[in-house]
């Protein structure tokens, strides 16, 4: 039986109380220094003849707002920030876990630098590229249509990575491989074409910065096993945490927002996870209904 824990609190001082190489896989996916405010809000359209916006077939619909959240995301010193995050990454990850960082352009080189430190230059494996396409263009410069993964293997000699496992895509020219590489399609590569999540579908909770599931079933089915406990400590909307729970994996989740805890709320409303808030120096459950109330 698969479990779901979810943590309110700053990350690092839930973190203090997790055993030493206690999780399998561990992904983050931390604010990335924009300089800021990020929002969103959640609509819904109804059809009213008198409505603010035109459909289709030019029908008139009216927009309601559901709600809203935000987070500030700018630091004065963002290495400052994450690097005692990184080494307890470092410190909870099991003998053949695997670290991944979701981050961008913005601070990729230096959060390189800082891992490679931490975990040491050979445990770096990859850089992830996610790459989509969606949203305005720079006129003044190539626009930025892509993230960053950096995974680190805890020991570079032994990690888990189940080929087998991995999901496949079409080939882009199937008449050059042959109808039967055709239909069993190709393993992707380290740059991986996947939309946002759509601002209009089924899958978007409304909460900032959330990363489409495709990402993250692709990363906790491969550099994991049924069973193994995962970890994100940038919780956020929790796809990390749905995403293990699918596919029979332990998972604990943490953030210190009390939007995230609530949309998590909501998310796993039928999964009827576990609750800690952090008070006092110690993690201390509380029920479902009572997280995200208090500043």
């Amino acid at each position: 039986m698969t479990t779901l824990t979810i943590h309110c609190g700053d990350n690092l001082e839930v973190l203090g109380g997790f055993a030493d190489g206690s999780f399998d896989l561990i992904y983050i996916d931390p604010p990335f220094n924009t300089g800021k405010v990020q929002s969103r809000t959640r609509l819904k359209t109804t059809r009213d003849a008198n409505g603010d916006r035109r459909g289709f077939q030019g029908k008139r619909y009216r927009t309601i707002e559901l709600g809203a959240s935000s987070f500030n995301d700018a630091f004065d010193d963002f290495t400052k920030f994450l690097a005692p995050r990184l080494c307890e990454a470092h410190r909870l990850l099991s003998a053949t876990g695997s670290f991944f960082l979701h981050i961008d352009y913005r601070e990729v080189h230096y959060c390189k630098i800082m891992l490679d430190g931490i975990f040491g230059r050979n445990s770096f494996i990859n850089e992830i590229i996610w790459a989509y396409d969606y949203g305005a263009r720079s006129k003044k410069r190539w626009s930025a249509k892509h993230d960053n993964i950096l995974w680190y293997a805890k020991n570079p000699d032994n990690y888990t990575y189940r080929f087998d496992s991995i999901d496949r895509i079409p080939y882009m020219a199937p008449g050059l491989v042959g109808p039967e590489k055709a239909a069993r399609g190709k393993t992707p590569t380290d740059t991986w074409w996947n939309t946002i999540v759509s601002p209009n579908g089924k899958e978007k909770t409304g909460y900032p910065t959330q990363k489409p599931l495709a990402i993250l079933n692709r990363i906790v089915q491969v550099h994991s096993n049924p069973g193994d406990r995962v970890l994100d400590f940038f919780a956020g909307s929790g796809t990390t945490g749905e995403a293990a729970i699918r596919a029979g994996r332990e998972a604990v989740l943490v953030d210190s927002n009390p939007a995230a805890i609530e949309v998590m709320r909501q998310r796993f409303r039928l999964d009827s996870p576990a609750f800690y808030e952090f008070k006092n120096g110690v993690s201390v459950p509380v029920a479902s209904t009572e997280t995200g109330t208090d500043d």
